[in-house]
């Protein structure tokens, strides 16, 4: 399987909402509305924010995005995985790990200190994914705030 994996730019907004759709579907994400295209083009123009597909044959596979974060603690950033997903009928076939070393390979570039993501627990297939991947479990307590 030759799958290609390649980090999204500002001119990628089309091939962006197609990875949203595959997310859609692999999270089985119910009402979910899509953001406009200006706003998903500004997104992927942001230097903070990284988006990296996986692609056979002209068809995204998976995806992966997320978040880089400036730390204070020392003089470097860390980086939050926001979603990472291979269309169901992918999985289990190393593209979630390759686009994991995309990402991982791009913060070594840059000299970022880490890279972090948070599974929920009962998500037992994610949890196995990242063990497998040479990740650290790490328990915390996930508190956020609903903005009315």
């Amino acid at each position: 399987m030759n799958i290609t994996i390649k980090q999204l730019t500002s001119g990628d907004t089309v091939k962006f909402i197609e990875m949203l759709r595959l997310f859609e579907d692999v999270f089985e994400m119910k009402d979910f509305q899509m953001p406009g295209e200006d706003y998903l083009t500004a997104l992927l123009r942001r230097k903070d924010f990284l988006v990296f597909e996986a692609v056979l044959e002209n068809e995204i596979v998976g995806g992966l995005t997320a978040h880089i974060l400036p730390s204070y603690y020392f003089g470097s950033s860390e980086v939050y995985i926001y979603d990472l997903a291979v269309k169901t009928s992918f999985q289990r076939k190393g593209i979630g790990k390759k686009l994991l070393c995309a990402l991982t390979e791009y913060c070594r570039r840059k000299g970022y200190k880490e890279v972090f993501v948070q599974a929920d627990e009962p998500d037992i297939h994610a949890l196995e994914f990242y063990r497998s991947t040479g990740g650290r479990a790490k328990k915390v307590v996930h508190f956020y705030y609903p903005i009315k």
